[in-house]
């Protein structure tokens, strides 16, 4: 059975092609992920002094939030939230070695057979007690703390940040429109926090029109990259497309930041970032550095 066309299919460029899955590996890196569980709430986390680089303290800390129905995936979780191949050898060299801890909502499925318990505010609590909890019993101090969330995640990213505007060094949500309000930006700007917005101009689920009216606000705090691809790609440089449930392989742009956003080829997927996500994130590391 063929796959069902995208709404987007007549805007690709000529000579484009469109593929359906990623290309980097689902599972491999999974068995360098811990599990454990504290405040209600079952977490993942990879630590670099485990596999390969030297205790000490002042590890950068990545951490992830997942989107919608992906807690009920089990362990695939680590890798459908974006975090797996950042446990890579390849990615942590790159960060000079990272923390990665991936909380995890207490999702279910109800009697009609949608998702429910996904990220909300009742969160907000339990999500920073164990992220302290994480920071203070699992290692000996962590430098840079990114916030990544994709979709749901991304929305309880801004949510948390929101909150507690000092938590976080550097935000990367990935496919929402829930943006904050002017005075919560003017905060982050305070605070030196770094946005990293990510969204691409075809997401089938995000607003984009609400997304353009907030760009010059992002576009003009003290730190940001407001990354807003024309088409987001697979590995094999096919445009992404979802062949299972709905469309929404141009608002999985998170995908696109697993893979580096570098083809399989090791070239860039743009311009604007030739070292790709992680060559980004270990630039603004530097940076703070300084």
């Amino acid at each position: 059975m063929a796959n069902p066309t995208p709404p987007w299919a007549d805007r690709i460029p000529e000579g484009a092609f469109i593929t359906t899955e990623p290309t980097y590996p689902t599972g491999k890196y999974q068995h360098l992920f811990s599990k454990d569980e504290a405040f209600g709430l079952k977490y993942y986390y990879f630590d670099p002094t485990r596999n390969g680089f030297p205790k000490k303290s002042g590890y950068p800390l990545l951490i992830f939030l997942h989107g919608l129905s992906n807690a009920l995936v089990g362990d695939l979780c680590i890798n459908y939230t974006g975090a797996e191949m950042f446990a890579s050898p390849e990615y942590q060299e790159t960060l000079g070695g990272a923390y990665i801890l991936i909380p995890v909502a207490n999702e279910y499925t109800d009697d009609n057979g949608r998702c429910q318990g996904g990220w909300d505010a009742s969160y907000t609590e339990p999500a920073m007690q164990l992220i302290d909890y994480f920071v203070k019993e699992k290692t000996p101090g962590v430098g840079v703390r990114f916030l990544l969330g994709n979709s749901a995640g991304a929305r309880f990213t801004f949510h948390l940040a929101s909150e507690d505007p000092g938590a976080f060094d550097v935000l990367v949500p990935v496919g929402t429109s829930d943006i904050p309000g002017d005075e919560v930006i003017d905060e982050f700007d305070r605070l030196g926090v770094t946005l990293f917005y990510a969204d691409g101009m075809l997401d089938e689920i995000a607003d984009h029109e609400v997304i353009e009216k907030r760009r010059p606000r992002l576009e003009s705090m003290k730190h940001s990259f407001i990354f807003t691809p024309d088409f987001v790609y697979n590995g094999d440089k096919g445009i992404a497309s979802i062949n299972f449930g709905f469309e929404m392989g141009q608002h999985c742009l998170m995908n696109g930041i697993q893979a580096n956003l570098m083809f399989d080829d090791g070239t860039p997927m743009y311009p604007s970032l030739p070292n790709g996500m992680t060559g980004w994130m270990a630039e603004e590391i530097r940076r703070r550095a300084e």
